[in-house]
């Protein structure tokens, strides 16, 4: 969807947006917004998992660097790159070293498995939960199991769409 928006659209594109980011609204935004209705709806979950979870930011954007990258939703993972590395205490060099399908130390390795077994099995293991559960809460788990397939939704919906890059956003690294 280009501008100009109709106002309904434009009233959404702006919840939807960064306050003050000084940015046209993404490219995925302007796909939600081809159905508002839905758009709307999904808008409370995802600024829940985003602005008002339990994870810290830092493995929250593991997780969701983890998620985009293994399904090859580069559009996304680049944002998040771009926009949260270093405020989220995850850094750049970090985000592409889960890009490149490597797992981080510990103790930030059980993201990175419980994501990947996710993506895999769409269950944990019981060595997978036993860990998680020595340093998160029930209710943070959950959060992590959906904030998984979350992403895996927004990357199946950016591929589906074949969702063009943002001009300033990050890119996959080259693997050497």
């Amino acid at each position: 969807m280009d501008p100009p928006y109709e106002p309904r659209v434009a009233e959404l594109l702006a919840k939807l947006m960064p306050p003050d980011s000084g940015l046209e609204p993404l490219a995925l935004f302007r796909l939600f917004a081809v159905h508002p209705e839905l758009a709307e709806r999904i808008r409370p979950f995802a600024s829940g998992l985003l602005n008002h979870g339990l994870l810290s930011a830092r493995d929250r954007e593991i997780v969701i660097a983890r998620t985009t990258a293994a399904c090859d939703a580069e559009y996304e993972w680049g944002v998040h790159a771009t926009f949260f590395a270093g405020s989220s205490g995850l850094g750049r060099d970090e985000y592409d070293v889960l890009a490149m399908g490597d797992a981080l130390p510990e103790p930030d390795r059980v993201l990175v498995n419980a994501v990947d077994e996710l993506l895999d099995a769409a269950t944990l293991s019981d060595s997978t939960r036993s860990a998680l559960a020595t340093r998160y809460s029930d209710a943070q788990v959950i959060e992590l199991v959906l904030l998984t397939g979350w992403y895996r939704s927004i990357a199946t919906l950016i591929n589906a769409a074949r969702l063009p890059l943002e001009p300033w956003a990050a890119t996959f690294p080259v693997r050497r």
